[in-house]
């Protein structure tokens, strides 16, 4: 049977679609702390930062908390100005591939979903990323992992986050893309992994939890 222990024995690179680059990360999924509920009404946001040029959104991955044996087929996302408000540069129904899950302490399975989708061409700035509205093979409850933004590598990290207008600790989720500014990709920070060593103690049980 798959162990949480996998987490901290082996580390599993972040899967990320061919021709596209990280260029926002909010560090590797804890797995072992909390996680927010992205379906039944609740809605998480969390923000990121444009900082190497003008950028081309193409996707994005995060860590989600599942039951186990489930699959995320699709999630609301969303790109806006403000924390749930402002502009809205993209929003749609997007489809995620599933990967690399492993069972925690809590008999959830924690895994890394990856999703394209045609964004926003954005300039440099605090932008934020909505996820709502996740379906899943189950009909069951969605998480998203919580990590509190540590271990992360990029300018503007960690997040800011907040569910329904709530503020909360930030997510572990990494933003996709290409710059146009110097006609090439962003380049992807060679140490990061989405998945990684060093996983915190474990403190509270998931909140928003749908029995």
């Amino acid at each position: 049977m798959k162990s949480f222990a996998l987490l901290i024995a082996v580390a599993t690179l972040l899967a990320v679609p061919a021709g596209a680059q990280i260029f926002y990360e909010n560090g590797p999924i804890n797995g072992n702390v909390d996680a927010w509920t992205i379906n039944f009404g609740f809605v998480v946001a969390d923000s990121f930062t444009i900082s190497a040029g003008t950028t081309t959104i193409t996707g994005m991955s995060f860590g989600a908390w599942l039951e186990p044996g489930d699959t995320l087929q699709s999630a609301e996302v969303q790109i806006t100005s403000q924390q749930l408000g402002g502009n809205i540069y993209f929003q749609g129904q997007v489809s995620f591939t599933q990967s690399g899950c492993v069972l925690n302490q809590y008999d959830y399975d924690i895994c890394t979903e990856t999703g394209s989708f045609k964004g926003p061409t954005l300039n440099n700035g605090m932008y934020w990323v909505d996820l709502q509205n996740a379906i899943d093979s189950a009909g069951a409850p969605v998480y998203w992992d919580e990590n509190s933004g540590i271990g992360c590598h990029s300018p503007g990290c960690p997040s800011e986050a907040g569910e329904n207008f709530e503020s909360i600790p930030s997510e572990a989720f990494s933003m996709l893309g290409t710059t146009s500014s110097s006609g090439s990709s962003v380049p992807e920070p060679e140490s990061l992994m989405l998945f990684a060593s060093g996983v915190l103690a474990a403190g509270a049980l998931v909140r928003r939890k749908l029995s």
